[in-house]
Formats: structure tokens, C-alpha cells, sequence
């Protein structure tokens, strides 16, 4: 199955009633919990955005004047919004987050856009066009990945299939939508996928690129993966925009593991797990920053 070019219509497998991912494999890691009914929007994820992560309103989900890009969020810290230890209400934190504030750019601090959709694009993520309209599309190595980012889709509008790919991966992909064409024509360059000049890494973005494609590194490293097609000029703007974040890492070649950038050091570390927020139902614990 062709998850890049242009002209490519055809239509993932559906997904199976009980949906939505096949389970993982037991040696890796215990099957996560099952999704509740009215999948597929986990409860911490997509069920509930509005009071735990800022997510879509009551009449939609959120769109970004300028997906391609994707501007600084507009919500203030302040926008009611839960933290870790706490709750921040009308602008004024409460119990153990009195002295707290939800990190600037981090996760918790906007509501889901389709702008968000850069941090899969920044890693091992694909965008294809095809007339007025463009599919987004990347492949994962584990079950409860395909959890998250239908759950992450759904939280911003767009309906995502997943179909069973070669080496025990899957693919997650949406439908062709006009929706994704302004992030194709910031991203695309020719068949090319190449980083706009104002891209930026912020708590959303990372936190789907971590959902798609990171990968722990006990006890105080995490790697990032890469597009493996994708060139190296746009591995390397990845970095700066990594740097940009506080997240400065080390380019992984194929050679020696990669393409990923690796993140090491608890002070970074901990700074990727304010940005990316709480771990989502489906993760496994080891398998998120904390």
C-alpha cells in the first residue's frame, strides 16, 4: 500500500467494530485498556478537550488562520485548563499548582488545530495532494499509537483510517480535504517534503510527533524519529526548531540508528514532558516522558 505520491486514492481497511487498533504484541508491553464505547476519542484525549487540554468547542473543533505555518497559540496560560497537580480556574491556580503556571506554547495551553499537524510532518509523517485537496499519512510501530492519533485527528475535525502494514506496522491516514491543503503547500515542495521557513515546535506538535514516532531511551535519553525518505536539509531545520524549544538533540544517522534526533539529559527531558502534557489512556507509562 502507497502512502506518498500524487493521485493516490486508494482506501485503507476499516477499521474493525471494537476498534480501533489490532493489540499489541504481549512481549512488548500489557495490552492497553479498552477504549471506552464511543471510540474514538479516549477520555483524556479527545472525549473531554475542552476541559482537560483545551480542546475543540461546542460547534467544532478549533481551525488555524494559518495552518501552514501555524502561529503562536493565542489562549493565554490563564484559559482554564487543567495541570498536573491541579487545577487553574478563571486565571488563578489552585490546590498544589498555586505557585504554578501551564507552560507557554506547552500542550495544555491551546486548543487542537489542524496547525498541529506540522509535528507528525516533523517527523516520519507524509502529506500528498491531490487537486484542490490533501491527505496526511504516517506509519507507527505500535497499537496504542494508532489510539492516540485517531483520537488526535478526530480531536481536530478530520475522520482517520488505519490499515496493518508490512513488519507488524500500521498506517494512519485521513481522507483527501481541502482542510489539509494549505499545510501541503507549506510543506511540499515539488514530491518534497521540506519545513516551511517559520516553523516552530510547540507542546501540540511535539506531543503528536512523540505519540507517532518517540521512543524512550532509559534512564535520561529519548529519541525522536525522523522521516527516513526525508531529506537532510529538512532533518537539519528540524533541529534548529528542536533547539528553538529547549530540546536541542543529536542527529541520529541511518547509520547509527536513525534517522532521530536524540534528547538526553533529565533537564531536557523534563522540559519535553511539560511541553507534550499529561501521557494519553492509551500509552503505555514507559512509553511517555514524565
Amino acid at each position: 500500500m502507497s502512502l506518498s505520491g500524487l493521485g493516490d486514492t486508494g482506501k485503507a481497511e476499516p477499521p474493525p467494530a471494537l476498534f480501533p487498533a489490532p493489540e499489541p504484541p504481549p512481549a512488548l508491553f500489557p495490552a492497553p485498556e479498552p477504549p471506552p464505547a464511543l471510540f474514538p476519542a479516549p477520555e483524556s484525549d479527545a472525549s473531554e478537550p475542552s476541559r482537560r487540554r483545551g480542546g475543540a468547542s461546542r460547534n467544532g473543533p478549533a481551525q488555524d488562520d494559518s495552518p501552514e505555518n501555524g502561529s503562536p497559540p493565542r489562549n493565554s496560560p490563564t484559559r482554564s485548563g487543567q495541570t498536573r497537580n491541579g487545577q487553574i480556574r478563571n486565571g488563578t491556580p489552585q490546590g498544589d499548582d498555586a505557585g504554578r503556571q501551564l507552560v507557554f506554547f506547552g500542550a495544555e495551553a491551546a486548543e487542537p488545530t489542524v496547525a498541529d499537524l506540522a509535528g507528525l510532518l516533523a517527523g516520519p509523517g507524509e502529506v500528498v495532494r491531490m487537486g484542490g485537496t490533501a491527505r496526511l499519512s504516517v506509519q507507527v510501530d505500535a497499537a496504542w499509537r494508532v489510539h492516540v492519533l485517531v483520537a488526535e485527528l478526530a480531536a481536530r475535525g478530520l475522520a482517520a483510517s488505519w490499515a496493518p502494514t508490512e513488519g507488524e506496522r500500521h498506517a494512519v491516514r485521513t481522507s483527501y480535504t481541502r482542510v489539509l491543503k494549505p499545510l501541503a503547500a507549506a510543506w511540499l515542495h515539488g514530491s518534497a517534503k521540506r519545513p516551511p521557513a517559520t516553523f516552530h515546535l510547540t507542546g501540540r506538535r511535539l506531543r503528536l510527533w512523540l505519540a507517532a514516532a518517540g521512543t524512550p531511551e532509559p534512564p535520561d535519553a529519548l529519541l525522536l524519529r525522523l522521516g527516513a525518505d526525508d531529506q537532510e536539509e529538512c532533518w537539519e531545520r528540524i533541529g534548529v526548531a528542536l533547539a528553538a524549544a529547549g530540546l536541542a538533540g543529536t542527529l541520529l544517522n541511518p547509520s547509527e540508528g536513525g534517522p532521530a534526533y536524540r534528547i538526553t539529559g533529565r533537564r531536557r527531558l523534563a522540559r519535553l514532558a511539560e511541553l507534550v502534557g499529561e501521557p494519553p489512556q492509551a500509552a503505555p507509562p514507559q512509553a511517555w516522558p514524565t
